[in-house]
């Protein structure tokens, strides 16, 4: 009941979240000249754009298969691609992207792919993936590339704070691994502080599942320290698995047929835009993420093309994404654990 009742929310929150979006941005706008424009982006790009989304994916699965090779588990990589497609789909239309690897340990176990070695690879991939947001973020403040700097200054505030939440994000992700027994020495005193103040009931039940989680955050532990270049691997295989999400966008500018603008300052601004929105508890970064493009990308590609790029952008990088997901999770559904 209370899986149902979650799932009501989220699909409720995500058509809640969508279609405020479309309102914020269409709002009092002349639906005909933007589409007039939208119509001007030249379909090889488009088509280039759906293939780094393709790739992007692919990229996730790669990580997988190499991890599960390294496990001694062996699997097809044509079933380590749909569990990608599983968890990029499930993670854009669940809030901060948490149905994702929740989704893909229910599909990993139905190809009897035991939970703890799935849990262990997808947090690999977590660390890797949040880590490589980190390293971008941190790389763009520290070096201040002048163009890319004064773009982003309408919407410095979203950068400090994506990057302060990821910053967080991976520490956290930091401790549990390599100090588990400070990790739960926090969580457990936090659980009964929780308690204390009635927040939460005090069940013996969430306490037993909580000592079993540190567990395998210590097998997690073990894996790093002892395959130090298999992690590191995985690292630069999600930095390349990034940076062809983001090439999306100089993908659309080079579609309007615009010139001036080097493709690492557009690049670097798309990351920045999901270093902002990462952390964000909100379906795919949906409605933050248009505004941010709105605001950041106005003086790259002017006043009369900026929406329809960020139309035809934001429509490759996430909205195809999700559909190709949806498609190719329903194939999974009825092609994994089918014997």
């Amino acid at each position: 009941m209370g899986s149902k009742k979650k799932n009501i929310f989220n699909a409720v929150f995500l058509i809640a979240v969508f279609g405020f979006t479309i309102w914020s941005i269409f709002s009092g706008k002349d639906l005909g000249i933007i589409w007039k424009y939208t119509k001007t982006a030249q379909l090889r790009y488009l088509l280039l754009g759906v293939a780094c989304v393709v790739t992007f994916i692919w990229g996730e699965s790669i990580i997988i298969y190499y991890m599960m090779r390294t496990l001694n588990h062996k699997v097809k990589a044509m079933r380590c691609y749909l569990y990608s497609f599983i968890g990029f789909f499930f993670s854009c239309v669940t809030p901060s992207a948490s149905g994702g690897q929740p989704a893909q340990i229910y599909y990993m176990k139905k190809d009897d792919i035991p939970i703890p070695v799935s849990t262990l690879v997808l947090m690999i991939v977590t660390i890797t993936y949040k880590f490589v947001l980190v390293v971008i973020g941190l790389a763009v403040l520290i070096f201040k590339p002048a163009h890319v700097m004064t773009y982003l200054e309408p919407v410095k505030f979203w950068c400090y704070l994506g990057i302060a939440l990821n910053v967080f994000c991976v520490i956290a992700m930091f401790t549990l691994v390599f100090h588990p027994s400070l990790a739960k020495f926090i969580m457990v005193k936090g659980l009964r502080l929780l308690e204390h103040l009635h927040l939460l009931k005090k069940k013996p039940s969430r306490m037993e599942k909580l000592t079993r989680s540190m567990e395998q955050y210590k097998v997690t532990a073990s894996f790093f320290w002892s395959h130090m270049g298999v992690v590191f691997n995985a690292f630069l295989i999600t930095v390349a698995q990034r940076v062809i999400l983001f090439f999306v966008t100089y993908l659309t500018y080079k579609a309007f047929g615009l010139k001036g603008v080097g493709m690492v300052d557009i690049v670097c601004c798309q990351a920045m835009i999901s270093v902002a929105v990462d952390m964000l508890p909100l379906p795919g970064g949906m409605g933050i993420s248009e505004k941010l493009f709105l605001s950041i990308f106005l003086p790259i590609f002017g006043p009369t093309l900026t929406l329809p790029a960020m139309i035809v952008s934001r429509g490759i990088s996430y909205y195809s994404q999700l559909m190709i997901s949806a498609i190719m999770t329903v194939v999974a559904h009825f092609r994994i654990g089918k014997n």
